[in-house]
């Protein structure tokens, strides 16, 4: 039987495993982001930070429908200034247990990304992921930098200009041009992509009341039900640009993430399952993984990643 090794080696880090928590699940507290990596994550995502305090808005804010998740937080977050100190006690955390930390950023105007990649940058994260892409603030923030190349590119580029840490962009699926947008950021000076945040945004009715169930009406769509549009994103990426890929979006299985893997992405994030599983599920999918590889022969994930382009 072959020796598995899930470890993954990229941006100059190591991952003891491909699974990361995805922005937005469990990632507000250090005790919590301790918590998952002891389940199994190889890497944590923290919840965005923005500028300022937001308080996001109000109940019910997520919603399990079935297939998946619909969510309108409204990236609630208490600033990047609080959430420096958050960053720097889960770094500590994390770092016996060799799980790199990744922090989440986002904001309204591209000073406000070059501030708070400067502010979180203090407490040494070991990669940062910018969030351009969030669909459910999309009213009240305005067009978002993930929809068209040229702002993608100067939100990526003030990031680039304000840190030395490496760099993910986080991209949304509700986009018609969805390489475009990803070149654009990697010329800018990504050194990683992220595909995808939610899809949508869609709407939930209550048939009793008549009304949508959200409290903002509209919110992010997540889960299985996306996952085959994940899988085509990171797909059509990995063909076109030379840097890591994470690829997220309705990974809940073994199964799904060596798909994930085929496609071409570097490292896998997991958000709506730890969800409804628990941070358990990290460990569930890493023993699927292992149970994949043994039953098929394959040592280490370098032997499949991008497969599917081959065919």
């Amino acid at each position: 039987m072959a020796v598995i090794n899930l470890s993954v080696s990229t941006l100059g880090l190591t991952f003891p495993n491909p699974l990361i928590l995805a922005s937005g699940i469990l990632g507000t507290e250090a005790a919590l982001m301790e918590r998952v990596a002891r389940c199994g994550a190889g890497g944590v995502t923290s919840k965005s930070a923005g500028p300022a305090p937001r308080a996001g808005h109000p109940n019910p804010t997520v919603l399990d429908w079935g297939p998946g998740l619909i969510n309108a937080v409204g990236l609630a977050n208490p600033g990047a200034a609080a959430e420096t100190a958050i960053l720097r006690e889960t770094k500590a955390r994390l770092a016996p247990l060799g799980v790199p930390l990744i922090a989440s950023i986002f904001a309204d105007t591209v000073e406000g990304f070059a501030e708070v990649a400067r502010t979180v940058g203090a407490a040494a994260p070991d990669l940062i992921e910018v969030n351009i892409s969030c669909p459910n603030v999309a009213a009240e923030f305005g067009r978002p930098f993930a929809l068209d190349p040229e702002s993608a590119q100067t939100a990526t580029r003030a990031v680039r200009g304000a840190t030395a840490i490496s760099i993910s962009v986080k991209l949304s699926p509700n986009t018609p041009d969805l390489v475009a947008i990803g070149r654009a950021a990697v010329e800018a000076g990504a050194d990683a992509l992220t595909a995808i945040n939610t899809l949508g945004p869609g709407m939930v009715i209550d048939l009793e009341s008549g009304h949508p169930i959200l409290a903002n009406r509209v919110g992010g769509v997540s889960g299985a039900a996306i996952r085959p549009i994940a899988v085509r994103c990171v797909y059509d990426l990995a063909r076109a640009v030379d840097v890591p890929i994470i690829g997220t979006g309705g990974v809940s299985s073994g199964r799904d993430a060596i798909e994930m893997i085929m496609a071409g992405a570097t490292l896998v994030g997991v958000g709506s399952a730890v969800y409804s599983r628990g941070p358990e599920v990290f460990r569930d999918i890493q023993l699927e993984m292992e149970a994949w590889m043994a039953e098929h022969g394959v040592g280490s994930l370098d032997e499949i990643r991008g497969c599917a382009h081959g065919r």
